[in-house]
């Protein structure tokens, strides 16, 4: 299915376009979402959502498949994979970033392929819960990192001093709280406190492979309640079935209860 939203944001096109291309920043503004690790250029991690009384747990990977940076253009393809049960989730997200009068706005459009047990509320509920999920995760971007960027300034940029602002205390949220595996390997947690340890063969300050690997250091995500963010059209859905089932049940227990 097709998915078109669209959001704005109160900060320049450039500035909009460095931030919203850094996922491993962005990633915890996202509801249910939680960046476990980064390996050259996929982002892997996971997505909890919660129908009612289930909560469902997806296991996925993201990577930005094409970054057009004079059109300000982001291509990025996402497959995930129900962690208990046979569901499956794919997506293609374009998102253009278009300058306005007061800051940037982004055209998000999603190319959606979807089964198992949150497929079944179609296209229309589906929808509606992604348009306010984005609501939430441009609430959090304005709240955590573009706060966060207002009170250090932006990556690279220059300090009074003339010396350039370390990649940790522009990066709260990734650099600092990451971890280098040597090969693929994940580090032991006693070295050096969390902070990037250069890969074998690799000398200090050389740039990074290509394939290096990373442990993120992120708290568990809180799942995404649906039928809360959905509304009346999904707790239809779910607690019909519910209703139903019960009122069965009640049925079944007293026809044998009779028979005893």
């Amino acid at each position: 299915m097709e998915l078109s939203n669209e959001f704005e944001v109160a900060v320049p096109v450039e500035r909009a376009w460095a931030v919203l291309t850094d996922l491993e920043r962005i990633a915890p503004c996202m509801p249910g979402a939680q960046l476990r690790e980064v390996q050259g250029d996929e982002y892997r991690g996971s997505v909890k959502v919660k129908v009612g009384p289930i909560t469902t747990s997806y296991d996925g990977i993201i990577r930005i498949s094409e970054l057009d940076h004079s059109a300000h253009l982001a291509v990025l393809k996402a497959e995930g994979r129900e962690t208990r049960g046979q569901g499956n989730v794919a997506a293609e997200i374009t998102a253009t970033l278009v300058p306005t009068p007061t800051g940037t706005r982004v055209v998000v459009a999603t190319d959606l392929t979807i089964t198992g047990k949150v497929a079944q509320f179609g296209r229309g509920v589906l929808a509606d819960v992604s348009a306010k999920l984005l609501d939430q995760f441009v609430a959090n971007l304005e709240s955590t990192v573009l706060v966060q960027e207002d009170e250090h300034g932006p990556k690279n940029e220059e300090s009074p001093s003339g010396a350039v602002a370390s990649d940790a205390d522009t990066h709260p949220t990734s650099a600092s709280k990451s971890k280098v595996a040597t090969n693929g390997v994940p580090p032991d947690d006693s070295e050096n406190n969390g902070e990037q340890v250069a890969s074998a063969g690799v000398p200090d300050g050389s740039q990074a492979s290509s394939s290096e690997f990373r442990l993120i250091n992120s708290a568990p995500a809180v799942p995404v309640d649906l039928v809360n963010i959905a509304g009346g059209s999904l707790a239809r859905r779910v607690v019909k079935p519910l209703v139903i089932g019960a009122v069965a049940l009640a049925v079944v227990v007293r026809f044998m209860r009779r028979r005893s």
